[in-house]
This record gives structure tokens, C-alpha cells and sequence, in this order.
């Protein structure tokens, strides 16, 4: 019998129900944890008009933040399930991709991307996207998981032996690399985090017994932990006029122009008895 491949939807939706079951696991509790902690704090003093969480609907990153119009992007699939729930969110629900997003250019002030870059084919393309759609001085938040960690550990010699600790179809992207890509699109970091330094267990209680190590590795390991988070701002270079701009070239005032030294020697005055004296 010849195998054939699952349609691309099918692909998607069990790729998708992979990522909330291991959401809804207590590592991944842990992780909304304190992503949501550290959004809260982030978030509350970033000021503008319009705000974008793509995916992730278990997070509620702009839950803390002031903008008159937040919204949630999600593919048609995620959509479908948010909307038809009991409890539907307080955001306005937006259908799209995060590849091909919906919003003219320079119309978003503030987007966050919750673990999209380490799920996506392209990552890079993502980036250029948000490029596009951040107004200047726009700011970009992003999380991801750390592969120089334990979990990252963990998750590649997993995924040697078939058993990953992550969701199979992720892709941990290193920070450097991230930074780079921002570097090259004119985006400045303007603060980042370290978080989830406890060991990479399945178990609740095993999980709840390591609560000390987190302060712990935020205080002697920092860069070590499981996740970071990132935010950057979209720098435009070049001088910009503010204002209205002068027709005509004011007059330069009197005091202030310089004095023209005379280079013509004075001749002495002409006596009169010069005059009558005969040749």
C-alpha cells in the first residue's frame, strides 16, 4: 500500500492540537505562568492606538495594556474554536496568518508574537511582515524557547531517542540569531528576560517542588533559562523635520555680523600752505 501525505489543514490542526496539549500539561501551565507575569509588567506603560497578539490564545498579553483597540490574530481554524466557546474573549477576534498579515503599513503600534517564529516555515519573512505593519518608534515583543538550556537539552537528545520533552514541531531559535534578524530589519532591543529554571519534569509535584530554583537561576544563571522574552523597537534612520518648515531665511541681526576690517592705508590731510606754495 502506498502511503500518502495528510492535506496541509489536517497537517496544521494536529501540529496545533500538539502545542495545547503540551500547554495544558504542567510544564506548559509553568511557561503561561510567567509569560504572563512578565507581559503584565511589560505592557502597561507601552502607549499608542492599536495592539496585535498573534496566537496563543491561553495567554492574554494585553491584558495589562491601555490601547483603545486590542485585538487577537488567529487562523481561520484557531478562530472557529474561540469564537464558538462558552466564554468567548473580551478582544476583537482578527482571521489571518502571521506570514501574510492583514493590516496596512504603519498602522500597528504595538504586536506580540508568542512563540510564532519557532512554528513558522519561515521566520525571517515573519519578521520582515511586522516590519511592515509597525508604525516608526512601533515596538515588537516576542517570546521563544531557549535551546541553550536544560529543556533545550532535554528536547534534543528526546528527540533523538523519539520521546521530545517540546512539541515536535517546534524549532528553538537561538537569541543571537534573533537579535541579528532585528539588527538587520533597523530594530533596536530596548529590554529582554530570562525565565523557567526549574528542571524540564512532567509531573505537577515534581514541578511544584522547585519552586526555589527560580530565584535562584534568575539571580547566579540568568541566560540559562528555558524561555526569553524580548522586546524591540522599529528605528527609522535619517533626520525627520518637525514642524513647519521656513520659507524664507531669516535676516542675520547687526550685532551679530562680523565688522569688514579696511585694508586701505589713511593718507595724511593736505596742509593748506602746501596748496600756495609755489613749484
Amino acid at each position: 500500500m502506498i502511503p500518502t501525505q495528510e492535506p496541509f489543514e489536517s497537517q496544521n490542526a494536529s501540529q496545533a492540537d500538539l502545542w495545547d496539549a503540551w500547554l495544558a500539561s504542567p510544564p506548559g501551565q509553568y511557561v503561561l505562568e510567567q509569560e504572563q507575569r512578565w507581559f503584565n509588567q511589560t505592557v502597561a506603560d507601552v502607549f499608542g492606538f492599536n495592539a496585535i497578539q498573534v496566537g496563543l490564545p491561553q495567554l492574554h498579553a494585553l491584558h495589562e495594556n491601555r490601547m483603545p483597540m486590542r485585538a487577537l490574530l488567529l487562523n481561520p481554524a484557531e478562530s472557529s474554536g474561540i469564537l464558538n466557546a462558552e466564554k468567548p474573549p473580551s478582544w476583537h477576534v482578527i482571521e489571518g496568518l502571521p506570514d501574510e498579515l492583514p493590516f496596512a503599513a504603519e498602522s500597528i503600534d504595538l504586536l506580540i508574537l508568542p512563540h510564532v517564529l519557532e512554528f513558522a516555515a519561515d521566520p525571517h519573512h515573519i519578521l520582515r511582515e511586522v516590519d511592515r505593519v509597525l508604525v516608526p518608534e512601533g515596538r515588537l515583543i516576542l517570546t521563544g524557547f531557549n535551546p541553550a538550556s536544560l529543556w533545550g537539552i532535554r528536547q534534543y537528545f528526546g528527540g533523538l531517542f523519539g520521546k521530545p520533552f517540546l512539541p515536535r514541531n517546534g524549532q528553538s531559535i537561538h537569541l543571537l540569531r534573533i537579535r541579528d534578524w532585528l539588527k538587520l530589519l533597523n530594530f533596536s532591543l530596548d529590554r529582554g528576560h530570562f525565565a523557567c529554571y526549574k528542571l524540564p519534569l512532567q509531573g505537577e509535584s515534581a514541578m511544584a517542588r522547585m519552586n526555589y530554583l527560580e530565584p535562584m537561576g534568575n539571580r547566579w544563571w540568568p541566560i540559562f533559562g528555558a524561555i526569553y522574552m524580548v522586546s524591540a523597537i522599529k528605528r527609522h534612520p535619517g533626520m525627520r523635520l518637525v514642524g513647519r518648515a521656513m520659507q524664507t531665511r531669516p535676516q542675520a541681526l547687526r550685532q551679530l555680523s562680523p565688522a569688514v576690517e579696511s585694508k586701505i592705508r589713511p593718507q595724511a590731510p593736505i596742509q593748506q600752505s602746501d596748496v600756495n606754495e609755489p613749484v
